[in-house]
């Protein structure tokens, strides 16, 4: 049972610092114009890694709810930026889809 201790507290670590470090490393400075653009790029590539590659496979006997809820997911990203709202929207949009019999 220790052995599974020492596992968990080192995934912990790995996983934890990369976000940690970052966080503390770069909070309150003024980072260059070019950096921030590029951040600001993120909530859309996260999106496209998380609901883009399954997004046909997700509801295999619905394709066409899939692509609605990823056109729902890519209109609420460029509307509101972020990542749960689109997420989130999409799920509530294919949910209505599906109870409606679409």
């Amino acid at each position: 049972m220790n052995k599974l201790y020492v596992l968990i507290f080192g995934m912990f670590i790995v996983t934890y610092l990369p976000r940690l470090l970052p966080f503390l490393l770069v909070s309150g400075k003024k980072l260059p114009e070019k950096v921030e653009e590029f951040l600001g790029y993120i909530p859309y590539t996260a999106l496209g890694a998380l609901i883009i590659p399954g997004f046909l496979d997700a509801i295999p006997s619905h394709e066409i709810v899939s692509i609605v809820g990823l056109i729902i997911a890519c209109i609420l990203s460029y509307v509101k930026n972020g990542i749960v709202i689109p997420v989130l929207g999409s799920i509530v949009g294919c949910m209505l889809l599906l109870i409606l019999g679409l």
